[in-house]
Order: C-alpha cells, then structure tokens, then sequence
C-alpha cells in the first residue's frame, strides 16, 4: 500500500470515529445540569465573586475535553494504557513526598503552569488497575489473587495516608475494594476481610495523628469543645437545619455570608445549598446524583467483558460513596474528612478526574456492541 493510500485510510478511519455517537446523552445531560448547579452555588457562596465561577468553569471544560476525548478511547487501548497510568500515579505520590506542598500536609505539586493534587487521579487509576489484574483470571478471586490486589490497593493508599490525608487514602481504598466486590466475591471471604478491618481499627487508632483523632471524638460529642474542632459540624447542622422546607432562597443564606460556615465553597458547599434551597433543594440534587448513579451501573451491567464491566461498575459505586460521605459529614453523621461533593465543590483536579472518569464510563457505553466475550 502507497504512503498516499495510508494516510488517506488513516483519515478516513478517524472522520469516521469522530462522527459516530460516542455520547451517552441522558447522562450528559445529567451532568451538565449538575455542573449548572454547582457554579450557580460557587457563585453564591463565593459572595459573587466572578472570578472564582469563572476559574471553576475553565476547570469544568478542560474536564470535559477529556471527557469527550476518553469517550473515543476504545475500552481495549484503556486496558493497554492501564498498567502504566497506575505507575504514573503512584510515581506523582512518590515525587509529592519530595517535593509536595499544602496547608500542614503534603498533598499538592506546582508545576509553574498548574498546580494539581495527583492523588485524585488515583480515584480513577485504582479501579482500571484492579479491573485490569482480575480481567482474564478466574473469578470469584482466590485468596492468592486478593493478595496482588490487596498489594495494588495498599501502596498508593499507604502513601496518601501519609500526606497526611486519610480521608481521600481510604476512598481510594474503597474504589480498588469496589472493583473486587463487584468480580463476585463470596460472601464468607467479604465477612473475613470486614471482620480484619475491624480487628485491625483499634491498632490503626495509635497511628493516627492527634487532629484525626479529633475528628472522631468530635463526631461523637461536638459540643465538648464547640469554638474548636466541633465549629464545623455545629455550623454545618446549623446552616443545614436553618434551610427549613423550601430554603432561605439563593444567596440568602447567613451562615456562609456571615463566615461562620468553614470551607463553604468546597467541603461544606452542601451546607450552603441546603440553607438556600431547603429540604426539597436537597432531595432534588440527590435525586439527579441517584439519576447519574444509576445510568452509570446500567453502563456497567450493559458491558460486554470483565475489564469494561469491573470499572464501570467501581467508578460508579465510588461516586457514591462520594456523595454519601459528604452528606454524611455536613450533617454530623460522619467526621469531617475534607471529601469534596461531586461536581459541586470548588475545586480543580477533584473536577477534572471526575469528569475524565465519566469520559472512560461514555467510551464503555459507546463500544459496548464492539467488544466481544
């Protein structure tokens, strides 16, 4: 074949992959009202700053670049490039050991012309990994097979934990554990491994630091010390319970105008919500997360080999957890762990890997009929 007839065939292949749907668009469209919904939230609890909306939204398209990018990807390159995007990460976690900076802990790394937390990228790069070990080997895993995989989980978990950051450690965690729930674990070896976790929390208590103690304490009787480290559940319940039934209205809310509320454009940002828009705001956005929840497992159980199906499945179900701890934490019921709620608190690599990860969910959807057995 000619140099000429090449690349006119390579041509000829790629206009063709563009103009195929790749999109799938109830979940896009889910998406982008959600991603509507936050800025219009920054943009409130940021007292209108315009700025901050903006840097939010440019973040938000270069999530979404990646997302529509990825959703050309064939599950089978995502397969191929799996093993060395899982080493990438965990070389970052190495380098931000080094050369990491952040506010008491080691979590960022500035390159000059972007400034990144490679640990969210984990929350993504963790679930492929797994999926990748167990696609091709028996299954429901043996114990040997749990081993590697307890291995492939614990390394980059270890080294988060040790930022410090152990709330965005154990849901790393929990994204890899995900992947092994959903490859048909039995549940004798599910009750053995949670019985191991339990009997090891009280060992793993005197490795946390002093301020991860707190959190715990604090959950169990916050007004022990309410000027301290029980302001931020007290202000959050208050700014939560003030919403009443309908809400104060948008960019009414008096406990993040007023500043009592910490942090309330990114770990609190559900307070503010639900102060302005109440009890029926609240099961509204839970109902577009449930919404995007569940088109995500339906992807999963709509693929068609062990790889696609194991991710999609994990991605889904961490975003979960997401969810649940956040709303979990801003109304008291679990400590404050500094996990941001999805596509809705301020910030970028937290956004950005999102989005790419709903971008390898559009590509599994999209090649679905492609792949076979």
């Amino acid at each position: 074949m000619m140099l000429d007839e090449r690349f006119a065939l390579l041509r000829h292949r790629l206009r063709g992959l563009w103009r195929r749907p790749r999109m799938d668009l109830p979940l896009l469209g889910a998406l982008l009202l959600l991603m509507c919904v936050g800025l219009a939230t920054q943009y409130s609890a940021s007292d209108l700053d315009r700025g901050q909306v903006v840097a939010q939204g440019l973040r938000f398209l270069l999530g979404g670049a990646l997302l529509v990018g990825l959703s050309r990807v064939p599950p089978l390159t995502l397969r191929n490039w799996t093993p060395w995007l899982y080493a990438a990460s965990v070389l970052l976690l190495l380098v931000v050991a080094v050369l990491g900076e952040g506010r008491g802990a080691h979590r960022w790394l500035d390159l000059r012309v972007v400034r990144f937390q490679p640990s969210e990228l984990l929350k993504l790069t963790m679930p492929m990994m797994v999926a990748w070990y167990l696609n091709g080997r028996p299954l429901p895993p043996s114990w040997s097979t749990l081993g590697v995989v307890g291995a492939l989980i614990a390394v980059p978990a270890v080294l988060v934990a040790k930022q410090p950051d152990l709330g965005t450690a154990l849901l790393i965690a929990a994204s890899g554990a995900f992947g092994v729930f959903l490859a048909g674990l039995s549940w004798w070896r599910i009750g053995a491994l949670v019985g191991a976790f339990v009997a090891a929390v009280p060992v793993a208590w005197h490795f946390l630091h002093d301020y991860q103690r707190n959190r715990v304490l604090t959950l169990l009787n916050p007004e022990a010390d309410p000027l301290g480290n029980g302001w931020h559940i007290i202000q959050s319940k208050i700014a939560v319970g003030s919403g009443g039934l309908w809400g104060k209205g948008w960019h009414h809310g008096t406990q993040s105008r007023l500043e009592f509320l910490p942090e309330h454009t990114t770990d609190f940002i559900f307070s503010v919500f639900a102060e302005e828009w109440g009890l029926i705001g609240v099961l509204l956005l839970l109902a577009l997360y449930v919404f995007i929840i569940g088109r995500c497992l339906w992807i999963a159980a709509e693929a068609k080999d062990t790889y696609a199906r194991l991710l999609a499945g994990a991605i889904s179900m961490s975003l979960f957890v997401y969810v649940m701890v956040n709303g979990g934490m801003i109304t008291g019921m679990l400590p404050v762990v500094g996990v941001p709620l999805p596509l809705m608190s301020y910030g970028g690599t937290s956004a950005v890997s999102l989005l790419a990860g709903f971008g390898v969910l559009m590509s599994i959807h999209a090649h679905r009929k492609a792949i076979a057995g």
